[in-house]
């Protein structure tokens, strides 16, 4: 039921994999230590944060994840699920409190480099413990041997998290901006940076091609990420940092690695003039023309979330139920093998566009995966795969 780890890149033939799971769910509440929150505030914060995750949203994630893993296992890979628990909890460092959110995004802390697990260390104070989710798979995983490596914590004792504009809402705006605003019923999505005072980086900040990979930095991933997960690695690896395609969270919505030599590129981002100079060879596939967000969830956004999240900030806590993805998550494939991707059954333009390209295509129903923050990719850790370590740039 258990090989032993071993996936190099994002095409081969998956064997093994971990589907996430929607189960305890909850709004993030984080307060710095130096503010004071009494219980009244807290306890109104939990009935909020529990009002913004109605459970029959909740029942809905859980529904399509069963699907997803249903799908895998119907093609033949050996489907591992986590088990949640009580995600509302309150946890404390010596600088701040926070609760958890969910264990959907598989993929989001967890990267796999061959045999290893390298746990990388968010931004997010609320993602501090998410990882241990999944120990109960990975020890199972342990029991055959992989290096199991685990990022520094960060201390997360000052402002981590910089604002690209003074004013968000004026900023100029540019051309994928307008795009993003038509897709979504007018939002904006909010950009900021990392500081460079301590390691974060999230492992979705990576794309994994061989020998060779692609990291991001972005809102999500800064340059010192980079800089220890080269050292982590060592001269094995080769670690390429981009920082002009996207200056929001994961690759996964700009670049996807669909087979040797063929990638798919958002083009609303990426332009033969800042593509990365590793990919300039290769066949470049460009779609930017995805569905809009889901009326549903621009509702429920609207509705439920925006305003909660309004008054959690008037009673002095930081939560993460104003921010949903990006339309282009709607790109954020899986690739089963070379001849085989999942993708969201809404993407009709992009299933069409793949078909030409005599991929077989595997439509797959995540309903709120924008709530969530991730796709089919994100949403899932291929573990084993029928794969070895090669160099696609010689």
């Amino acid at each position: 039921m258990f090989e032993k780890i071993n996936s190099h890149n994002e095409w081969d033939k998956i064997k093994e994999i971990i589907v996430g799971t929607g189960k305890n769910s909850t709004a993030t509440l984080t307060w710095k230590r130096d503010k004071e929150v009494d219980q009244k505030k807290l306890e109104q914060a939990t009935k909020l944060a529990k009002e913004a995750c109605p459970q029959w949203l909740y029942d809905e994630i859980e529904e399509d994840l069963d699907g997803l893993a249903a799908t895998l296992k119907d093609l033949g890979a050996i489907v591992h699920r986590p088990k949640a628990y009580d995600l509302s909890k309150i946890y404390s460092s010596p600088f701040w409190y926070s609760n958890s959110n969910n264990l959907y995004n598989a993929r989001d802390l967890n990267l796999v480099v061959g045999n290893s697990v390298i746990e990388s260390p968010s931004y997010y104070a609320s993602r501090y413990y998410e990882t241990t989710g999944f120990y109960e798979i990975f020890y199972k995983y342990f029991e055959k041997g992989f290096k199991w490596i685990a990022g520094p914590k960060p201390k997360l004792d000052y402002e981590a998290v910089l604002p690209y504009f003074k004013d968000h809402d004026n900023r100029e705006l540019t051309s994928e901006d307008v795009k993003h605003k038509n897709l979504t019923e007018g939002r904006l999505e909010k950009l900021h940076k990392l500081a460079e005072k301590e390691i974060l980086f999230e492992a979705a900040n990576t794309l994994r091609l061989g020998k060779d990979l692609l990291y991001l930095v972005s809102s999500s991933g800064n340059y010192l990420g980079a800089k220890w997960l080269q050292s982590v690695l060592g001269d094995e690896y080769k670690v390429h940092i981009t920082s002009d395609l996207y200056r929001s969270s994961h690759i996964d919505s700009t670049l996807m690695a669909l087979k040797p030599g063929q990638i798919l590129m958002n083009s609303a981002r990426v332009t033969e003039k800042n593509c990365p100079p590793l990919l300039k060879n290769w066949d470049k596939i460009y779609f930017e023309d995805v569905a809009p967000t889901s009326e549903v969830e621009l509702k429920i956004q609207k509705e439920i979330r925006d305003p909660i999240a309004h008054k959690l900030k008037e009673l002095g806590f930081t939560s993460n139920i104003d921010e949903m993805s990006s339309p282009w998550v709607g790109m954020n494939l899986l690739s089963f093998d070379q001849e085989t991707v999942l993708v969201d059954k809404r993407q009709e333009k992009l299933i069409k566009l793949l078909e030409s390209k005599k991929y077989k295509v595997v439509p797959i129903s995540l309903r709120h995966m924008y709530t969530q923050g991730g796709g089919i990719h994100c949403a899932t850790l291929d573990t084993v795969r029928e794969s070895k370590l090669e160099s696609y740039f010689d």
